[in-house]
Parts: structure tokens; sequence; C-alpha cells
């Protein structure tokens, strides 16, 4: 799995159980072909006419590292893969492939829920690990509007639920770039205009929140619970998603907000970044607060992975990289998530290391601090 001359101390800090910071409930049920292809889709719909979603970068990694755990050859065919997972069933699938991932700590985003997903007790339970809450902050504004009456019940039912959901958190999650994009007046909104907007949204409760004036004061709400709790807060950015606003999310056009944090004290995680990791990389190099990952661009990059990994290490301080799997839908992706961490950082140490740049203590200290360390100090662990 890892470059075979690596010095024996930065491998054992490579396969040393990590702490994956961000990621999702996966499919307790079993799966048939199609529901399965689409989970591994980042775009979610059905390959075209005559194609599959295993002719992907993500597709060919879940035969090649995922089948082995399934006590399968190597690069078998995707109906015989498929067979496999059916022959297990959904419980034994995914208690193999989430303990494979050598997770010691699941930091689970349950903005998305259902019953058709493990909740974090359950992931962390198959994965033989401790797992807490990443709570989001746009559902529980949805669930607040859903039940307000008039607006002044809104803003202060959302401050209240928002602190009584974070007492059993480590960190809170805001999906702001996929409503209104990055660039949003860093500023608190004003009551009367906040209360306004409120008068609009209980119009028509059950709409997802778009509406940047309350999106505003939503952050800032959360901001204020999350310096009061010593609680980080994650920022999705980079590609965008099949979700509202589909935006490309440049981490650079919140600057004016990431400045207007720091005196507070208040830890900001920018998530996913790719293909934007240069620029986090800048923000995180030049804040004391601002933190990052490059998530899911490792699993479906697969093999090229390590380039990725690379470009993240040439600026961003390495006290400020985590590991997040952002696993979603089925467990290969938690499995895959990790290997292709230890894969792409192992190939990044080595790269320096036989250019003499680096120490093997310098190279595993590192590994350590990405791996686990830094999410450990970061959410308080």
């Amino acid at each position: 799995m890892l470059p075979v001359d690596l010095p024996d101390t930065v491998r054992e800090a490579l396969l040393a159980p990590l702490v994956d910071h961000h990621c999702h409930g996966v499919r307790r049920d079993d799966l048939s072909r199609a529901p399965f292809e689409l989970l591994i889709s980042a775009g979610g719909g059905p390959a075209p006419p005559g194609t599959t979603h295993f002719d992907t970068p993500i597709g060919v990694a879940i035969r090649r590292w995922c089948a082995p755990v399934l006590d399968l050859e190597p690069h078998v065919a995707p109906t015989v893969y498929l067979a496999r997972r059916a022959e297990l069933g959904a419980d034994e699938v995914n208690r193999r492939l989430l303990r494979a991932a050598g997770v010691l700590a699941f930091l689970v985003d349950t903005g998305v829920e259902g019953g058709e997903l493990l909740s974090a007790a359950e992931l962390g339970r198959l994965g033989s690990a401790v797992a807490d809450e990443i709570i989001r902050i746009e559902q529980i504004e949805q669930d607040v509007a859903e039940v307000a009456e008039v607006a002044l019940d809104y803003m202060d039912s959302l401050a209240e639920e928002l602190a009584a959901r974070a007492v059993r958190a480590v960190g809170m999650k805001t999906v702001i770039a996929h409503r209104c994009g990055l660039g949003f007046d860093p500023s608190r909104p004003s009551r009367g205009s906040v209360l306004a907007a409120a008068n609009r949204r209980l119009s028509d409760p059950k709409e997802l929140l778009t509406d940047p004036i309350l999106l505003r004061h939503l952050l800032w709400t959360a901001v204020d619970v999350a310096r009061e709790r010593g609680l980080p807060l994650q920022f999705h950015t980079g590609l965008g998603d099949t979700g509202v606003g589909q935006h490309l999310a440049d981490p650079a056009r919140m600057t004016g907000f990431i400045r207007a944090l720091q005196p507070l004290g208040v830890p900001v995680i920018l998530l996913h970044c790719y293909p934007y990791h240069r620029q986090a990389a800048h923000l995180a190099n030049v804040h004391p607060h601002v933190h990052v990952d490059v998530g899911p661009a490792l699993t479906r990059s697969a093999a090229g992975a390590w380039r990725v990994m690379d470009e993240l290490l040439e600026l961003a301080p390495f006290h400020k990289q985590m590991f997040g799997s952002d696993c979603a839908g089925v467990a290969e992706t938690c499995h895959l998530g990790a290997l292709h961490f230890r894969r792409s950082l192992g190939g990044a140490l080595k790269a320096r290391l036989d250019a003499g740049e680096w120490s093997a203590a310098d190279a595993a200290r590192v590994a350590h601090m990405v791996g686990s360390g830094n999410a450990r100090r970061v959410y308080r662990l």
C-alpha cells in the first residue's frame, strides 16, 4: 500500500489510526447495481447508456482496493464485486470496509439524515471507533423555520436550538457556499433586515434557505455559539455538488469573513478545497485560525491523489492540515479515503525524503499531525 522504501518510522506514522474529521453516514440496506452506481458518482446521476460509473477512477479503485477486503481478487468485474457485496450483506460489508480504513474517531456531519443511513453511533460501532457529531447549521435552521410562527419566534428559537444541539457536538458546519456562494457580505445583518427576511421565510418555510440576509444571520448566530463553546466551524468549499447553487466555491472569496473571525478565536476549517486547494493553503498560511483538507479529491482522483497532496504540502502549514474522507453513501468511500490519503501523503513525503529536504523524523511528525494530531487539538478530542 505504501512505497516500500520508506523509513520504518514514517511507515508506522502513516499506518497509525486516523481521525476522520469529516464524514457522513453510509447506507444500511443492501444495494443493487443501479443505486450503488449512483452513490459512487459525484453527480448522483446514472451513467450514459452503454457506460458505467465503474469506469471512473473511484470505480477502478473499488475493484482494486475494496475487493480484497471482501475476500475477492483485485480487479474483479463489477458484477462479481456486487454479487459478493450482496452475499455478505450490508452490515458485514460496512463492518469490513469501515474497519479496514483504520480510523479511531469519526466526526460525522449529521446534516444529511435518513432512516437508510447509519447514525453516527452505528458508524462508530461498525468501524470499531469513537464517533462524534458535527452539526450542520442549515439543517437546524430548516427545523426551526418549519415550526416558528412569527419572525421573533424564529430568531429566538434559532439561537436556542443551535446552542442546545451544540452541547453534544464537537464542531459545526455550514454549506453556505452552495446556497449563495462564498462572496457574501461578511458583516452581521441588522436586526430589522433579519426580521423582514424572516417574515418572507416563514411564508414558505419548507423551501431550502437561500436568502443571503438570513444565511448571514444564521452564520453569525452559529459563530456566537461556536465561540461560547470553543467549537470549530467547517465551511464546505471547492467543487459544487447537485445541491442548490452548485457553486464553485473559491475560499479566497471569504477572506473578509475569515478576517472578521480571527479576533473571536473561532477556528475555521475549509473542507474539500479542490481545485482551490492552493488558495486554501495560502489562507491557512496567513491566518492563524484557518485549517484545510482536500477530502474527496483524494478518493476520486485515486492513483493521481499524490499530486493534490503534494500541492497542498507546498504552502499550507503542516499543523493546519487534516484528514477527512468525506465518506458518504457507501462504506467503500471511507476505506478509499483513508487508503488514498495514506498513499498520497506517503508519496509526497517520499519525494521530500529522496530530495534530502526532510529527515525521517520530520516526515513521521507531519504524518502524525495530519493523520490525527491536528484534529485532536482543534476539535478538543
